[in-house]
This record gives C-alpha cells, structure tokens and sequence, in this order.
C-alpha cells in the first residue's frame, strides 16, 4: 500500500544502479529459512530504487497501462486462491469467469460472438495461438496434418506482412517452424497503412498457402491497416488474415475511435493484451479465432489421468500452456469496475493526453512534431541546434534529450527509430493519467530544453 501510495511523489524512472541492486539482493544461499514476514521487509528495501514507475500516471515509454484497482485486488486473489485454470476439474469458478470474460470481451471489440479465445500471458503467445490455428487450418487444406506429422517435409507457408509490424510476430513464426525467411514485407504508405493494391500484387505471385498479417494500432504511430478493403483481397485468394491488435482493439470501445477498425471483424484470427489499455496486471494476453475447430485442433489435448466435466469449457483446449494462473480473472473484475461507458472514457482520455502531450512539447525550442496521433501513440524530436548539424547529430540529440527528460524523475519516455530517425515515442494507456500529469511532463521537456527563451 506505500508502494501505491508514494507514486505521484517519487520519480518515475528506477534510480538504483544495477550493481547496487546485485549487492543488496544477492545473498549467499543459506542453510536455514527466514521469517516470512522478514523476507517480504527485506525484499521491499532490497529493491529501493529499483521499480520503474510503469503504474504511475507520468509513464508513457512503450505501450503498458497501470492496473485498475479491482484488477490488482482480482490478480491477488488469484494467488491466494492459487488454482490451476487448465481445466475446469482444476478451478471451476475461474474456468466460468473466463467463459464470461472471453464473451465480454468478443462484444467490446465487435468480433463475432462465434469466436473461440484463449487467455495467454502476453501478444506474443496469442500470435502463437492464433498463427498455430492458421497453420493448422493451411496445411489441413492441403491434406496435411501437421499436429501428426510435424513441418519436415510439409508444404511451406509463406507470410505476407508490413514493414511496420511488431517483433512478436516474427518470434511467434520462429516458434511456430516457419523461419524468417517465411516473411514476405511489404512497405507501407505514408499513413503507415498497408495497400490494396501492394497486398493484391503480392498474393497474385503465388498459389502458395498463406498468412496475412494486419496492423490494428502500430507501436511508433498507432496505425490502422484498412481492413475493409485488404481483407476482402486476402479472402480471394484464400488466404488467413491475422489482426495484430495488441491495443488498438480497444479503439472499438469508442465511439470517437471505432471507425479505425472498420472491418477488422472479417478477419480469421486477433490479438490483444489485457495489461495494456485494459490497465489489467501483467501475464494477460488474448487470441481470438473465427473458426473455432483449427483452434482447438491446433491445441487440445486429452490424457487418461485429466478429469472432464460435461458441458465445461476446459482452457487448457484453447492456448499453449498446461499449468496456468486464473488471468482471467483480472479482466473480467476491470471489466466490471470500468463498463461500456468506462473503458470508452478511459480510451478517449488517454488519446486526448497523448495528442496534448506531443503538441505542447512540439511547441518547445528545439522540438519537432514527427507524428501527431490520431490515437494514443505520437512522435517527437529534438533537434541539434548547431548550424551545419546532421541527421546523426539530432538522432544523438533526441536520446540525450529522451535521458535527460527521464533522468528528473518527472515523467519517463522512449525512444524509437522511425523512417530512419530517432524519435521520442509518447504513449498514454494509463487509467490514472490526468491533467497535472500531462503538465508535469511538459515542465520537465521545457526544463531540459532551456525554458521558451532557449
């Protein structure tokens, strides 16, 4: 409770060394127990220092929320409670709550209600969930089985992405069997945004089996593939399409935002995280999949020792994993704390400070709008001020500037290379955010810049 407390007053960024963090918590082994109650008391000193401000309302480096109060108070439960959600014989009211969570869920982003889902603990085991169905569902086309009989020797699969997508995806194929080499890029236009016309040649390249992959909320500009006019495209040529949606299927929550995804609901597969807008804690990532049977033929799996209850809904069907905490659980209390109207209000909000913070600091002496948001992510940078300054020059410009902006403790960014330049990324996803916030972090900006007279 000090923890939660003290976060408006301590500094954002962690400001213990990583040494000194190695001295104080790497203690010898010992031979004897310690106190319970000591453990927790030196633990908490230990890490003085040494937990970034990530749940405070001045954190907006990456995209990651804060967690709702009912949401923490939920993941503690979850731990004293201390349930294994693989199958409902395990934790039946967790395998309910994630029924439920999951239909929730399904009826904010305006996916179809038919959709199957698992709980994962991030994006990028739900782009192996859902990737994994796809696989399934190619090769099955084929006559091939791959869950019998492996990838050696099965027909290849290519991939068909933007140059804008997240690293998950490419781990997720690494994961999968398919390789790097799989991926076919293709460049964006200046909006960031796939082409019809881009996607259309590539697919007409090849009867190849394939897996197009879409952008719902990019993580340098917030990005929106237009899937009402590539999805379409990609069902031509009976292609999967898999919608990274790791944020910005949140946008559908909003009546101001929800046009952005305009579509998206024709696609295969989707993913999202919990414990970003959701403001859930982490390990809790969704995978949606249109066709439910290459889901659940991609991941079930049945031994004589399980035990099965007739009409349950068994988790351990739907996702990679065995063993696993109750994460739904989290959502499905955020959910119910925040409603419809709440979590629209929590997106609206959150898109409004970004869009303010990116365009007061752009005011400042020395800065550049390098993208203003039309969701929740903007660009900045910071320009060398030397006459004959170069592009390298105001790239190494940027980071100091970036540091020296975190260092005060007041606000904490990242930074990002963008269309060859460094940029500082803003990211607003947290429920506390609010106006003082946004004015404390725009102070600190105009501190390291010089003041308005710089």
């Amino acid at each position: 409770m000090r923890h939660l407390e003290r976060q408006d007053s301590t500094p954002v960024h962690a400001t213990a060394s990583l040494e000194d963090l190695r001295l104080r918590l790497g203690r010898a082994l010992s031979s004897d127990g310690v106190a319970a109650a000591r453990v927790i008391d030196d633990l908490v000193r230990d890490v003085d220092g040494g937990i970034l401000g990530s749940t405070s309302g001045r954190f907006f480096g990456w995209v990651i929320g804060g967690t709702m109060p009912a949401a923490l108070a939920a993941d503690w439960l979850v731990s004293a409670w201390d349930q294994n959600a693989a199958i409902n014989a395990c934790g039946p009211a967790e395998a309910v709550i994630e029924e439920i969570a999951g239909a929730w869920l399904k009826e904010l982003f305006g996916l179809p209600m038919t959709a199957s889902f698992a709980f994962v603990t991030g994006t990028q085991m739900a782009h192996v969930t859902c990737l994994g169905a796809a696989r399934h569902r190619l090769l099955a086309r084929l006559g091939w089985d791959v869950e019998e009989r492996g990838l050696f020797g099965a027909p290849s699969i290519r991939v068909i992405t933007s140059s804008e997508r997240h690293g998950s995806v490419e781990r997720a194929l690494r994961l999968l069997g398919f390789g790097k080499n799989a991926v076919q890029s293709l460049p964006c236009n200046d909006a960031g945004q796939l082409t019809p016309s881009a996607l259309e040649r590539a697919l007409a390249d090849s009867l190849q089996p394939t897996i197009v992959v879409l952008q719902a909320g990019d993580l340098n500009i917030g990005a929106f593939d237009p899937f009402v006019d590539l999805i379409p495209i990609a069902r031509a040529h009976d292609a999967w399409v898999h919608v990274d949606g790791a944020f910005g299927l949140w946008a559908a929550a909003s009546s101001r935002y929800r046009h952005l995804l305009r579509g998206v609901e024709l696609a295969d597969s989707w993913t999202n995280d919990g414990h970003k807008w959701l403001n859930t804690p982490f390990d809790c990532g969704y995978a949606f999949v249109a066709g439910a049977g290459a889901h659940r033929s991609a991941f079930s799996h049945r031994t004589s020792y399980t035990m099965f209850v007739d009409g349950a809904r068994d988790p351990i069907d739907w996702t990679p994993e065995w063993s696993r905490r109750g994460r739904a659980v989290p959502t499905y209390a955020a959910i119910r704390q925040l409603g419809r109207r709440g979590i629209a209000d929590l997106v609206d909000r959150c898109c409004a400070y970004a869009h303010a913070l990116v365009m007061r600091i752009g005011t400042l002496s020395g800065a550049a709008v390098m993208w203003e948001p039309t969701l929740n992510q903007g660009l900045l940078r910071f320009l060398d001020p030397r006459p004959a300054a170069t592009e390298m020059d105001h790239d190494r410009r940027t980071d100091a500037v970036i540091a020296a902006i975190c260092a005060t403790g007041e606000a904490f960014f990242g930074g990002t290379t963008w269309r060859g330049k460094r940029c500082m990324r803003v990211s607003v996803c947290n429920w506390q955010t609010n106006e003082a916030d946004i004015d404390r972090a725009v102070a600190a900006a105009r501190c390291v810049l010089g003041g308005p007279s710089q």
